[in-house]
């Protein structure tokens, strides 16, 4: 008679792998200071173009320029735009306003996008 050795996967899937221990090491990442460069870089083009936003807004409405809150968007906005309140003349004031403030506004974010990337390649 012939000697069978037991064999429990026989007929069956094989073992699964042994477990290891401890997980995999993860790659270091060494890039917190350029993740912290572009955030600061979306966060300054975003708060000016929403300052550019408002401007327009309060200019378009008809906003209050008393109010201290407006006049300080109209302050900032003005300190920001760079020489770009003046890219467009036209004959209505309100659409130069539109045309020059939403231009630098477009400018920023474009200007912004442009570091966010440089900053990302490997």
């Amino acid at each position: 008679m012939r000697h069978m050795s037991y064999n429990p996967y026989h007929g069956s899937a094989p073992p699964p792998p042994p477990q290891q221990p401890y997980p995999p090491p993860q790659p270091v990442h060494r890039d917190h200071g350029a993740t912290t460069v572009i955030r600061i870089v979306r966060l300054v083009t975003g708060i000016a173009a929403s300052v550019f936003v408002l401007h327009i807004a309060f200019v378009v409405l008809g906003a209050n320029q008393a109010n201290e809150f407006v006049e300080f968007v109209y302050t900032l906005a003005r300190t920001l735009v760079l020489g770009l309140g003046d890219v467009f003349t036209p004959d209505d004031a309100t659409i130069g306003v539109v045309l020059n403030y939403g231009f630098a506004a477009l400018v920023y974010l474009l200007i912004g996008h442009v570091i966010v990337r440089a900053l990302r390649r490997p």
